[in-house]
């Protein structure tokens, strides 16, 4: 399955404690809980391309399924981690205790990453 599209948050859980457990200050945790933000894939073959807008904020990561590659997180930070596929419709990764499912049915997005016992969703819609 292919994931390149463009897609916008439409509904999502748990943001405040995922982003304070992330070391996100509270100001950008306010500015940020009511943006829909919009997530642009482009999916050709092993290589990814990943742009993440929300407002004035915008994460540009790129990486091969399966390879080493350094990944930008909503703080800023820069990791070391391996995306992988599970099936044709997930994308998993995990990095500093954090693990990230990205699953695609149809033209919806789910992303639902674990930090301790906290969990955060997000629904994105194809636009």
């Amino acid at each position: 399955m292919n994931f390149t599209g463009k897609y916008q948050l439409q509904s999502q859980e748990n943001f405040e404690p995922f982003m304070k457990a992330m070391g996100l200050p509270d100001d950008l945790i306010q500015k940020g809980r009511d943006i829909k933000g919009i997530s642009e894939i482009v999916h050709n073959g092993k290589h990814v391309k990943l742009t993440l807008t929300y407002g004035p904020k915008v994460v540009h990561n790129e990486f091969t399924l399966g390879e080493e590659c350094e990944l930008e997180t909503m703080s800023g930070e820069k990791v070391k981690a391996v995306v992988k596929m599970e099936g044709d419709n997930k994308m998993v990764t995990s990095f500093k205790g954090m693990k990230s499912v990205t699953e695609l049915n149809g033209d919806t997005i789910t992303n639902t990453m674990t930090l301790g016992d906290i969990v955060y969703k997000r629904v994105s819609k194809r636009i």
